[in-house]
């Protein structure tokens, strides 16, 4: 028997939001920078709306299958073996994307607050939380997600705006004039790869109360952590300068430090925006790790998830300690990124094709018929 289908709309929106922020706050500004120049903000916008394009694709196709998750519907559109063969793909994706994710939180946890500390411990730590977390039932989940959205989007908006009352807005200056086409194109894609956990719609909409709803769930899901993201870009170049965010790894990081309340409230507002970050980052890791394992219970039709929990954590924590150093994972992290476009916009849209072709010959049969 599957999960009860207790999701309501807001909480469709909640999860899309607090699985989208995540890690990639704090790196977003150095990504769009050393693509856009000053025309950041404006890479930024380009890869949020080409996000948004592959999540309306994949909101579409899970509204025409609402029992389904990808993983089954694919096996009734292309049939059971390709769909089967592509399934593994995502899985495996999303896998390699969860532990990247889980690397990344670990690098900037031993650079930035924990010094002493082994990068493997911060790493297992994480990874160990989710999959605990992980073996609860998808309501339970939506209740996690909800609960921490509140907490993740009030600090950030608050560093945003303090920090503009340092802002000089020479630097947004001029704003579609940036580095070369070539490069301007690979940050777009950078951007929209920091929103590919936004996948996770597809596990969602057959456990929601009215599926139909899932489309306007996606709507503001992505508005919402789009909007923050482009805030961020916007006052961390304002603040910084397009030249002084290149040389930094996290910018958004350095704008909480440069960031005070008046009247000295509160002089350091980095360690506040650490924890919120921290936060950000599980329910993003518990997100890919719930539909990694959610989407392997699918694929070999077992009853349960809940042993896969487990199961997956050594693969997860063997590949993310795979990266020899912050530069080689950043690297990786941007190629993985980008390749993962054609996994997480452009399969979805071929399955959207090819599901409209077939419900077109149907129809045109059953009108042949009468």
């Amino acid at each position: 028997m599957g999960d009860p289908k207790e999701i309501t709309a807001l909480q469709a929106t909640t999860i899309l939001i607090s699985t989208i922020i995540g890690v990639g706050v704090l790196p977003l500004p150095m990504f769009a920078v050393r693509a856009g120049e000053t025309s950041a903000p404006f890479v930024t916008f380009t890869g949020i709306v080409m996000a948004a394009i592959g999540l309306m694709i994949l909101t579409y196709l899970g509204i025409r299958h609402p029992q389904k998750t990808i993983i089954t519907y694919s096996q009734d559109i292309i049939g059971k073996w390709l769909g089967k063969t592509f399934s593994i793909v995502v899985i495996f994706f999303f896998l390699i994307l969860t532990s990247l994710t889980a690397r990344e939180f670990g690098a900037v946890v031993v650079t930035a607050v924990l010094r002493e500390t082994p990068l493997e411990v911060t790493v297992i730590v994480m990874l160990l939380l989710a999959s605990i977390s992980c073996r609860n039932n998808i309501n339970v989940f939506a209740y996690i997600h909800n609960l921490y959205v509140p907490m993740i989007l009030a600090p950030v908006l608050i560093v945003v705006a303090f920090s503009l009352k340092n802002a000089n807005l020479l630097y947004l200056r001029p704003i579609f004039l940036g580095n070369d086409i070539r490069d301007m194109a690979g940050g777009m894609l950078t951007v929209s790869a920091l929103f590919q956990g936004s996948f996770v719609i597809t596990m969602i909409i057959p456990s929601m109360k009215t599926p139909n709803k899932a489309m306007k769930a996606s709507f503001w899901g992505i508005l919402i952590s789009g909007g923050l993201y482009l805030l961020i870009v916007i006052a961390t170049v304002a603040v910084f300068g397009p030249e002084e965010i290149k040389q930094i790894f996290w910018p958004t990081l350095e704008l909480a430090r440069t960031t005070a309340i008046p009247g000295n409230i509160l002089q350091r507002l980095d360690i506040i925006f650490l924890a919120v970050w921290v936060l950000a980052v599980f329910t993003t890791l518990f997100s890919s790790y719930y539909l990694t394992i959610h989407s392997i219970k699918e694929l070999f039709t077992l009853k349960d998830h809940k042993v896969l929990s487990y199961f997956i954590l050594p693969f997860v924590f063997f590949l993310a300690m795979a990266p020899q150093n912050v530069l080689n994972m950043y690297e990786i992290i941007q190629l993985i990124g980008r390749a993962g476009l054609l996994i997480t916009i452009m399969y979805p849209g071929f399955l959207l094709l090819i599901d409209f072709l077939r419900s077109w010959r149907r129809k045109k049969n059953v009108a042949k018929a009468s």
